[in-house]
């Protein structure tokens, strides 16, 4: 392992430490976070969001990705079907992309009306006004990545058999919009960037660095309140060891190792 990897995980480990005391910090309060992800294609939102829930409990936190709404979620207000995966007392909502889809590639890619997203962005910080008045703590990222390294990552993606997956069509018509996205980012991030739900912007051309930088900023923004981890003594043993041998009739797993 090179120095700059295990200088990476160590970095890395000392946070998840941290995100742990995070999730003992919303449960003692009952205080409910959403994190929201967006950015551009291949910048390493699903990477980030596993890094940050790698070593958590999943009762205390969910990741939330919507597909493609159904003709009947197309039919409610925008945001009724996200208001279901809000948190509860205690718990940590990430969610990869969000609402903010109608500001961006719907627009983009001509999946809403001119008249759906103007409606979206004059209701959005009065969605999120009400969230926040409400104690929901929300913080938003757009992650940032250059042209050239995001080409270098979706031919990786092209090439790798357990990536290619990740390449959606609306990924790969994405490409030519590069100019348009960046324009409606910026528009999105001047109409709803607000004092209780502010944009932060993270540089994720190394995304590495852009990991621990987002994580390190995302536990700075709660306070540093001491939840120390409860010691455990663990009951002795049966005395006595034993294989763990089911003793009723069932199908084994064959060896193939």
């Amino acid at each position: 392992m090179g120095k700059k990897k295990k200088a990476y995980d160590h970095a890395l480990e000392d946070l998840q430490i941290e995100l742990v005391g995070l999730t003992r910090w919303l449960r003692s309060t009952g205080k409910r976070m959403v994190v929201i992800f967006e950015g551009r294609d291949a910048a390493g939102k699903g990477g980030t969001i596993k890094a940050i829930t790698d070593k958590l409990d999943t009762r205390a936190a969910r990741v939330v990705a919507l597909g493609k709404p159904s003709q009947t979620e197309e039919s409610q207000w925008y945001f009724q079907r996200y208001v279901p995966h809000l948190p509860a007392a205690g718990e940590l909502v990430l969610f990869d992309r969000s609402w903010y889809n109608r500001a961006i590639i719907e627009p983009a890619m001509g999946f809403c009306t001119p008249e759906q997203y103007e409606s979206f962005m004059k209701a959005c910080p009065a969605f999120e006004k009400l969230l926040t008045d409400d104690g929901i703590l929300l913080f938003k990222y757009w992650l940032t990545v250059d042209q050239g390294i995001q080409e270098e990552r979706f031919a990786e993606r092209a090439e790798d058999p357990l990536k290619r997956w990740k390449l959606s069509p609306v990924d790969l018509k994405g490409r030519e919009k590069y100019g348009e996205m960046s324009d409606l980012r910026d528009t999105m991030v001047a109409r709803t960037h607000s004092r209780h739900a502010p944009w932060f912007i993270a540089d994720y051309n190394d995304q590495k660095v852009g990991r621990l930088n987002l994580i390190r900023h995302l536990l700075d923004q709660v306070p540093d309140v001491l939840c120390p981890q409860p010691e455990i003594d663990l009951p002795p043993l049966d005395a006595k060891p034993k294989r763990d041998k089911v003793k009723v009739k069932a199908e084994k797993v064959p060896k193939a190792y």
